[in-house]
């Protein structure tokens, strides 16, 4: 049995048919805040990226580059493929539509886990007494 997918009691198609003021009505405080005082001008230049790349015959096929991590997922953006800048390189990052209302930058780890070996010659004082090989 697979359950369809809904948000706060919305199917994807009702919310794709909502427009960005009524959508924005459904999400938490914090991101409602964000749609109420309007988006920065570098979203609404990714907003516009968006609505263009969805014109087109194959909207997969489309990776959207962006540096724009505080982005909330709307509905319009399910399907997309998007780089997402991570601070070293472009994560790739396919939204789906249990990612809506989160934000772009939450799927893609600005931090990679610690690996730490043997320290290097001259890190510490007990350092300059192991053996060269």
């Amino acid at each position: 049995m697979v359950k369809d997918f809904t948000y706060r009691g919305h199917t994807l198609e009702e919310l794709r048919d909502l427009s960005l003021e009524e959508f924005s009505e459904l999400l938490p405080a914090k991101k409602r805040r964000v749609f109420r005082r309007g988006l920065p001008p570098r979203q609404q230049k990714l907003l516009e990226r968006i609505r263009e790349a969805k014109e087109k015959d194959e909207p997969k096929e489309e990776f959207i580059r962006t540096h724009c991590r505080d982005m909330i997922i709307i509905p319009e953006m399910v399907g997309l493929r998007f780089g997402v800048y991570d601070g070293e390189e472009f994560v790739t990052v396919e939204v789906e539509p249990e990612m809506i209302g989160h934000r772009l930058g939450e799927f893609a780890i600005t931090r990679k886990k610690v690996k730490h070996s043997t320290p290097g010659i001259g890190a510490t004082r007990s350092s300059l007494y192991i053996p060269l090989k």
